[in-house]
């Protein structure tokens, strides 16, 4: 069932929900966004999976869009169909650490540090002390800090090899993308990015940093990533099938 909703005075006109979907016992929103890089109406399940957005020219009329939101009704309950079952940062769970599959483990006491015991009888674990209400937030705390430091590392390597500046590293749990370069001097990461393949978060540096020298997607800025980043396109595979997955771990934003 699909439900539209009228416009209201919060909502601006470029990027506001225009009706929801209900399938699979949950309801996902259907955000209206227009681009001046759209050509047609087009249609996506967002990074995270709890909003479709639905995408038209700056020209285009709203009720088309409605319309074809309507038709496609069947491809969005698949694809909610298709998402991955939500994992909580919890003890007995199982989450990726550097795109390796690590077991979370309570260690008793309410002091020391969250540590990784790779050499562990059942794989490698994850071992988080403290207090079981505080399990969640003492371990995402402990992958944003792991990522700071691996994209540290890579946006410094690579700000070298262009020859510019070390910029500013800020983490965040975006919707829509993994990274971000401000004008402002700042890169903008996804902390999740710890959790895929080493190769994966370097590339995500890679792109962000040859943003300083192109501000856009264009033909100058893919020849300069995949120069200094030769495995650009098996990175870029790899979050096209796997990267939605990311968000199925722990705390939403």
């Amino acid at each position: 069932m699909l439900l539209r909703l009228g416009r209201t005075a919060k909502e601006p006109p470029a990027d506001r929900q225009i009706m929801t979907i209900f399938a699979g016992g949950r309801s996902v929103p259907v955000i209206l966004r227009r681009s001046p890089r759209a050509r047609r109406i087009s249609l996506r399940l967002g990074q995270k999976g709890d909003a479709f957005v639905l995408t038209l020219p700056v020209r285009g009329r709203e009720g088309d869009a409605i319309h074809f939101a309507e038709r496609h009704r069947g491809w969005m309950e698949t694809r909610l169909d298709r998402l991955p079952a939500q994992v909580a940062f919890a003890a007995g769970e199982s989450i990726p650490l550097r795109g390796v599959e690590h077991r979370l483990e309570a260690r008793g006491g309410l002091r020391g540090l969250v540590r990784v015991l790779p050499e562990s009888a059942d794989g490698p674990v994850i071992s988080v002390p403290g207090a079981p209400e505080h399990f969640s937030r003492k371990l995402t705390d402990f992958l944003k800090a792991e990522a700071r430091r691996d994209l540290t590392r890579s946006a410094a390597a690579y700000c070298a090899a262009i020859g510019v500046e070390e910029r500013r590293i800020a983490l965040r749990d975006p919707a829509t993308r993994w990274g971000s370069c401000s004008t402002s001097g700042t890169i903008s990461f996804s902390w999740r990015l710890i959790m895929a393949p080493p190769d994966v978060l370097d590339y995500l540096a890679a792109h962000e940093v040859a943003h300083i020298a192109h501000m856009n997607h264009g033909a100058g800025f893919w020849r300069l990533v995949r120069q200094i980043c030769p495995h650009t396109d098996n990175a870029e595979r790899w979050l096209k099938r796997h990267g939605r997955d990311l968000h199925a771990y722990g705390p939403k934003a």
